[in-house]
């Protein structure tokens, strides 16, 4: 499987990472929010779902200090073969996202995003710590500290009470 990687950032607010436009974006403007952050594909047999319900999440919290941050990516049987901003006009037009869709991304392998570095290496997956499958969701609490790792076929809405933990709210 090979050595994981180190990691120096602390937090998710020390990366930055690029917009669907190509525009850097500064994660710490997320302090003191609560993230889940999910690489998403538009041609998965999980999307509609995964979409549907990261919207509804989205809609239920996020005047609570809840955020998605959706990377879309291509490397799992190439179910996100558009550009980045073909990936947000999906998302926006198809499932009303709200929530910010990122530049296309790599999650493993040698050219795997930073932020997705720092998010494997605070929670690890089943047998490695490599991400599997498109809609892999990180929950992320208000100081960028990677809290638990779901798996692609874990419902977004499966994981409200978490959520709502996280928020403060149980």
């Amino acid at each position: 499987m090979g050595a994981s990687k180190s990691v120096p950032q602390k937090s998710i607010h020390e990366f930055t990472v690029k917009d669907s436009k190509g525009k850097n974006v500064d994660l710490s403007i997320y302090k003191g929010k609560v993230l889940l952050v999910v690489n998403v594909a538009s041609k998965c047999g999980f999307t509609s779902t995964n979409y549907t319900q990261l919207t509804q999440l989205y809609n239920e919290y996020k005047d609570k200090g809840f955020e998605v941050l959706a990377f879309p990516c291509n490397q799992f049987l190439k179910q996100e073969p558009g550009t980045s901003e073909q990936a947000q006009e999906f998302a926006c037009t198809r499932f009303s996202a709200e929530y910010p869709i990122f530049q296309k991304v790599r999650v493993n392998g040698p050219n795997e995003a930073p932020v997705y570095t720092f998010l494997k290496a605070s929670k690890g997956g089943f047998l490695s710590k490599s991400i599997k499958w498109n809609f892999t969701k990180f929950l992320v609490d208000k100081e960028g500290q990677v809290i638990q790792r779901y798996g692609s076929t874990t419902p977004p809405l499966s994981i409200k009470a978490d959520i709502q933990k996280a928020l403060g709210e149980n």
